[in-house]
């Protein structure tokens, strides 16, 4: 009888930055994080409205919380002169999304 505890034979292991990976996913350990990016994403387009009309929470949060996204490189802030804008990085995203297929 097979259990699932034996280890598989001829297997390649593939190799993960464990650091960077870790990383992104504390970034997207709260929910508010996750639907931040989720709704930047969904919006396609550099978004210079307030993040508050997105997400009901204080400015103050939610400038916590971009920044804790813009540290992990998933999201990207550029101001111009009266305003910021925020988007996805698509590039972060992808091997993001890449690292844990290999997991």
């Amino acid at each position: 009888m097979t259990t699932c505890c034996e280890p598989k034979s001829g297997i390649a292991v593939p190799t993960i930055d464990a650091e960077e990976l870790a990383m992104m996913c504390k970034a997207l350990g709260h929910p508010a994080r996750v639907q931040l990016l989720n709704y930047l994403s969904a919006y396609g387009a550099c978004y210079f409205g307030s993040l508050t009309d997105v997400l009901p929470l204080a400015a103050s949060t939610i400038s916590q919380h971009v920044s804790v996204l813009k540290h992990a490189g998933l999201i990207i802030g550029s101001a111009d002169e009266q305003r910021v804008c925020y988007c996805v990085n698509t590039e972060r995203l992808a091997q993001f999304k890449q690292m844990i297929g290999k997991l």
